[in-house]
C-alpha cells in the first residue's frame, strides 16, 4: 500500500467512524440538522476572509494563475465563491472558469459539504455559486471566496447573518485566510466581530492565518511598518492575544499598482519580502496534509461533545431516580405510619371486632396502600415538575467542570442539553442514553487515540516503505 492509499484508507476509516457513531447521536439530540460526515468528505477546504478593499480577489488570482475572480478598489463581488478544480481536459493549457453552477446545484448536490447551509435562506442561496477552473494549484484543494466585510449599517444588510455564514465555512475549513489592506488595517466592524466572535467560537486558533495585503501601495519601509504595527496593535486589542501570529506580508506583481501623482514612493523594500509569498502559497499547499490531523480533532472534538451532552442527560435521570427513592421511602414510611394509625383507631374505638384481627390489618394495609398511591401520584404531578424546573434552573449542577476543557465543552452543549430536557420533560429512556454515551466515549477515549497514532505512523515511516 502507498501513501496516498494509506491516507485515503485512514480518511475513510474516520468518515465511517463518524458515520456509524457520531452522526446517528448528533442528530437525534439536536446537536446537528445534518450528517456531522457531510461536512468533512469532501477536499480539503482554503477560507479567504477579509475587508471589501483587502486584495481577496487579486491575490486568488495571483494563485490560480488567471484572472477568475473580479477585482477592484470597490466592492465587486457579494457573493460566496466555492472554486475548484477541473481536470477533465488536460490537454487545454489556458487557466480559465470551465464550469459554473449556482447555489441552490451547491446546496442539494450530495458530493458537496454544503447542505447544513440551507437554513441561511434564498437570499443566501443567491449569493453561492460554484466555480471549476483548470488551474493546477487546485489539484488537492478548493477555495472560497467571500464578499468583502463592510462596516456601515445600511451596506451590512445583505439579507442573510454574515456571520453565521462566515461561522458554517469556517468550521469545515482547513485553513482560513483573513486578509487586511494598509488602508483599513484598523479593521472594519464586520472583521471585528468574525475575528472576536464568529471565529474563535468555530474553528481553532491553529488555523488562522493573518495576511497584511498589498504591501505595494505603502509609500516606503516605513509606512509598511507603521502600517504592520497598527494591525498588531488592534488585533491584539481584537482577538485580547497579545501573542500575535506571523502576519504575511503579500502583494500581487500581477496587479501592483503604480501610482505617479507626485508623490514620491520608494518600493524597493518589495525585494526582501518575495519569499513571504513562497510561504504563504506553502502553507496553502499544505492544506492536504492538515486535512487528516483536521478529520482527527474533528472526531475527537465531536465525540468529547456527544458524550457530555448524554453525560448531563444521564446525570440528571440519576438526579432524578435519587429523588424518586428518597420519595418513595418517605411514603413507605409515611403510609406505614398511616396504616398502623389506622389499626390503632379501630382497636381503640371498637368499630371493628377486636377478634377478627385479619380484617383490622387488612384495612390497615388498604390505607396504607392507599395513601402510598396517592403521594406517588402527588409525586408525579407536583414534585417530580417541580425537580424538573429547579434543575433547569441550575444546569450546571448536571456535569462536572474541574477544568476548562470541561468548561469549553459545556459551554458549546449547554444550550443542547436545556432544548433536550426541555422537549422530552425529563422523560427519555435512560438504558438507551447509556448505550449511546458508552459507544460515543469509547470513540473519544479509545479511537481517538488510535487515530492518532495512525497519523504519527505516516509522518515517521518513509513514503515507500508504508505498511501493506
Amino acid at each position: 500500500m502507498n501513501r496516498e492509499e494509506y491516507i485515503n484508507s485512514l480518511r475513510n476509516d474516520l468518515l465511517e467512524i463518524v458515520k456509524e457513531h457520531l452522526t446517528p447521536v448528533a442528530m437525534r439530540y439536536g446537536y446537528s440538522e445534518t450528517p456531522l460526515e457531510a461536512n468533512i468528505k469532501w477536499r480539503p477546504l482554503v477560507l479567504f476572509l477579509g475587508n471589501y478593499s483587502s486584495g481577496k480577489s487579486t491575490l486568488i488570482n495571483d494563485f490560480l494563475g488567471a484572472s477568475i475572480q473580479a477585482s477592484g478598489q470597490a466592492p465587486t463581488d457579494d457573493s460566496f465563491t466555492v472554486i475548484t478544480y477541473d481536470g477533465s481536459d488536460s490537454t487545454d493549457t489556458q487557466i480559465r472558469v470551465t464550469e459554473e453552477r449556482d447555489g441552490k446545484f451547491l446546496l442539494n448536490d450530495p458530493e458537496y459539504p454544503f447542505e447544513s447551509l440551507k437554513r441561511h435562506g434564498q437570499r443566501f442561496t443567491a449569493h453561492f455559486c460554484l466555480k471549476k477552473v483548470n488551474s493546477p494549484f487546485l489539484k488537492t484543494l478548493a477555495i472560497i471566496d467571500t464578499p468583502g466585510m463592510l462596516d456601515s449599517i445600511s451596506e451590512r444588510n445583505r439579507g442573510y447573518d454574515y456571520q453565521e455564514v462566515i461561522g458554517d465555512l469556517a468550521q469545515i475549513a482547513d485553513l482560513v485566510l483573513v486578509l487586511f489592506d494598509p488602508h483599513k488595517a484598523g479593521t472594519v466592524r464586520e472583521a471585528h466581530t468574525s475575528l472576536r466572535e464568529t471565529l474563535p467560537d468555530r474553528t481553532f486558533e491553529d488555523r488562522v492565518l493573518f495576511v497584511l495585503n498589498r504591501i505595494d501601495e505603502c509609500a516606503s519601509l516605513i509606512d509598511l511598518l507603521q502600517v504592520y504595527g497598527t494591525l498588531c496593535w488592534n488585533l491584539s486589542q481584537i482577538t485580547g492575544r497579545k501573542d500575535i501570529p506571523t502576519i504575511h506580508l503579500m502583494y500581487s506583481p500581477r496587479a501592483a499598482v503604480n501610482y505617479g501623482n507626485g508623490v514620491d514612493r520608494d518600493t524597493s523594500f518589495l525585494h526582501y519580502l518575495e519569499n513571504q509569498r513562497k510561504e504563504l502559497k506553502a502553507s496553502l499547499l499544505k492544506a492536504p496534509q492538515r486535512r487528516l490531523d483536521n478529520l482527527a480533532t474533528f472526531v475527537e472534538t465531536h465525540a468529547e461533545r456527544l458524550s457530555h451532552i448524554l453525560e448531563a442527560l444521564i446525570s440528571y435521570r440519576h438526579q432524578l431516580r435519587k429523588a424518586r427513592t428518597r420519595f418513595v421511602f418517605g411514603s413507605l414510611l409515611l403510609s406505614t405510619l398511616v396504616g398502623g394509625a389506622t389499626v390503632m383507631a379501630l382497636l381503640t374505638t371498637k368499630i371493628l371486632p377486636t377478634a377478627d384481627l385479619l380484617l383490622l390489618l387488612g384495612n390497615g394495609g388498604a390505607v396504607a396502600l392507599l395513601i402510598f398511591i396517592l403521594s406517588l401520584v402527588l409525586f408525579r404531578k407536583i414534585s417530580e415538575p417541580r425537580f424538573f424546573r429547579k434543575r433547569m434552573k441550575d444546569l450546571d449542577n448536571l456535569t462536572h467542570l474541574e477544568n476548562q476543557t470541561r468548561r469549553d465543552s459545556w459551554e458549546a452543549i449547554r444550550v443542547l442539553v436545556d432544548a433536550y430536557l426541555n422537549k422530552t420533560g425529563g422523560r427519555f429512556s435512560l438504558g438507551k442514553v447509556k448505550r449511546e454515551y458508552s459507544a460515543v466515549y469509547r470513540v473519544f477515549d479509545k479511537r481517538s487515540r488510535e487515530i492518532r497514532e495512525a497519523l504519527k505512523e505516516i509522518e515517521n515511516i518513509p513514503q515507500e516503505d508504508l505498511p501493506s
